[in-house]
C-alpha cells in the first residue's frame, strides 16, 4: 500500500478536521513520511494547535481555527483541498447524553457542513471517522455518530465527483477520554479500578491501526463504502487487572448512561451486503446483488464474538504502546 499512497498523497493537499485529536496526531506523523504538499489542521482549540505547530515544525504544516458548526468557515478551509480526513466530533458518551443537542450540531449538522463544502470545492475524497458506538446505538453518542453515517455515505446528489467513504472501528489504546489513560492514572494516585460491568468487553488497536485503515478506504473506496476494522476485544475486568498488577484493587462499579456491555462492529443488516476480508469488512450500500461475501456465517461482529485477547496477550500490547 506504501507505494500506491505514494503515488496518490504527491503533491496532495489535505485537510484534518478535529485534527488536534488523538487521530490527527497520529495521521500526520504517517502523512508527514509523504511528498504531500500541505497538511491543514483545522480544530477550534488554539492551545492544543499551538502545542501541535512546536511538535510538528514542518513548514507544509497549516493550523486553522475554526469550528464545523460554522458552514463558511469550513469552505474557506477546503478551498484548493485534495483530500479530507473528518475526525472533527463530540465523543465523550456521558457528556453527549447530558448534551444531546450539542452532539446533534456538531456530529450530524458539522459532518454535513463538511460535505458540502466539500461538493463546493470539489474535494476528491472525504474519509470520515466513525465509531463502534454507532452501530445499534443506544446512546446519543451513537446515534448521532450514526446519522453522521447516514450523512456522509448516503448517495444523494450524484452530479458531484467527490467520493465520500467512512471508516468505523472500535476503542483506540491511549486516544483521549479512553479507559486505558486513565486507568493509569488511577493506579499511578494509588487509587482503586472501577468496571461497570465483569461481562464487558470492548475492542483493542492502536492508533496506527486506525490511521492504516484511513489510508486503506483512501486507496480503494469509490464512494459511499463503510470500512470496518476487524482487531480483537478484550474483557474489560482482565484490561484493569493488568493494568492494576496487584497494586490497587479491582472493583464493580455502576454501569453508566448509555454505555452496553459488548460493542457491534457490523449488524445482521450490514453483513448482508459486506465483503469480508481478512483485516476489515467493506460494508456496500443496498442494491448490490453479488453480496455478501463472507469467509465465515456470523450474524453480526461484535466485541464479544471476536478473538478474546488473554491477559498475557493485553500486557503485551500495553508494554508496546508504553501504557505499563
Amino acid at each position: 500500500m506504501a507505494e500506491a499512497l505514494d503515488v496518490y498523497l504527491k503533491g496532495k493537499i489535505v485537510l484534518i478536521t478535529g485534527g488536534t485529536g488523538s487521530f490527527g496526531h497520529q495521521i500526520v506523523k504517517e502523512l508527514l513520511h509523504y511528498d504531500v504538499k500541505e497538511i491543514r489542521i483545522f480544530s477550534r482549540g488554539e492551545d492544543l494547535q499551538h502545542k501541535m505547530t512546536l511538535e510538528f515544525p514542518d513548514r507544509r504544516m497549516n493550523f486553522i481555527l475554526g469550528d464545523v458548526r460554522d458552514y463558511w468557515r469550513v469552505l474557506e478551509a477546503t478551498r484548493n483541498v485534495n483530500i479530507i480526513f473528518h475526525a472533527a466530533a463530540l465523543k465523550q458518551v456521558p457528556d453527549c447524553e447530558k448534551h444531546p443537542l450539542e452532539a446533534v450540531k456538531t456530529n450530524v449538522l458539522g459532518a454535513y457542513n463538511v460535505k458540502i463544502a466539500a461538493f463546493a470545492s470539489q474535494v476528491k475524497k472525504v474519509i470520515t471517522i466513525s465509531t463502534d458506538k454507532a452501530v445499534k446505538p443506544i446512546n446519543a453518542m451513537g446515534m448521532t455518530k450514526a446519522l453522521q453515517e447516514k450523512v456522509m455515505a448516503s448517495d444523494e446528489v450524484s452530479t458531484y465527483k467527490t467520493e465520500n467513504v467512512v471508516i468505523r472501528y472500535g476503542n483506540v489504546i491511549g486516544s483521549r477520554g479512553s479507559v486505558i489513560p486513565f486507568f493509569k492514572e488511577r493506579v499511578e494516585k494509588g487509587l482503586p479500578l472501577y468496571v461497570t460491568d465483569f461481562r464487558m468487553t470492548r475492542f483493542l488497536l492502536t492508533l496506527k491501526d486506525a490511521t492504516q485503515l484511513a489510508f486503506k478506504a483512501l486507496i480503494e473506496g469509490n464512494g459511499n463504502e463503510i470500512f470496518v476494522l476487524k482487531r480483537p476485544a478484550c474483557l474489560i475486568k482482565d484490561l484493569a487487572e493488568v493494568m492494576a498488577n496487584g497494586k490497587v484493587e479491582v472493583l464493580k462499579g455502576k454501569i453508566r448512561p448509555g454505555e452496553k456491555i459488548h460493542e457491534i462492529l457490523v449488524q445482521e443488516d450490514e453483513m448482508r451486503r459486506a465483503v469480508e476480508e481478512d483485516d476489515y469488512y467493506e460494508i456496500y450500500p443496498y442494491g448490490n446483488e453479488d453480496l455478501p461475501k463472507l469467509k465465515r456465517e456470523l450474524p453480526e461482529y461484535t466485541s464479544e464474538n471476536t478473538y478474546r485477547l488473554n491477559k498475557d496477550e493485553i500486557r503485551a500490547i500495553l508494554e508496546k504502546e508504553k501504557f505499563i
